[in-house]
């Protein structure tokens, strides 16, 4: 009798490993950019510089304070699949993923809006003694 409990306890623990994948991830992708800051100056628009044909669907580098950056893929979180470039709103704080509405915040790229539930990809960034900025992962 415990034989035959223990064995569909095992087949119904199965089962309900078989459920739905909750999603694809953002694919890694080898990133390795540099940027002097005084470029990202000249180039950036309101301290968010967005870099295409990097990452998996460009690179969104934000000035957070003097010599402090973060960097994320623009590919949305929500259907990565779709390679949908997230977009930085007007209130600079926000970008929105233009397929699904979803929101995340632009200081550590975590979901802020339904349907997104995972962060945007983060790559290291770093400046350099030289004034480079460096974003890798």
């Amino acid at each position: 009798m415990i034989k035959r409990i223990t064995g569909a306890f095992v087949v119904l623990l199965l089962f309900m490993g078989c459920g739905k994948d909750e999603g694809t991830y953002i694919p890694n992708v080898l990133v390795n950019y540099r940027i002097s800051e005084a470029e990202f100056i000249n180039t950036a628009k309101n301290r968010i510089l967005l870099v295409p044909n990097m990452g998996v669907a460009g690179l969104m580098i934000i000035k957070v304070a003097p010599g402090n950056y973060v960097a994320f893929d623009q590919c949305s979180s929500v259907n990565p699949e779709q390679r949908c470039k997230v977009v930085p709103d007007d209130n600079l704080i926000t970008a929105t993923d233009p397929c699904s509405a979803a929101k995340f915040l632009l200081l550590d790229g975590s979901p802020q809006k339904a349907p997104a539930v995972r962060y945007l990809k983060v790559y290291r960034t770093s400046v350099g003694s030289d004034g480079m900025i460096n974003v890798s992962n």
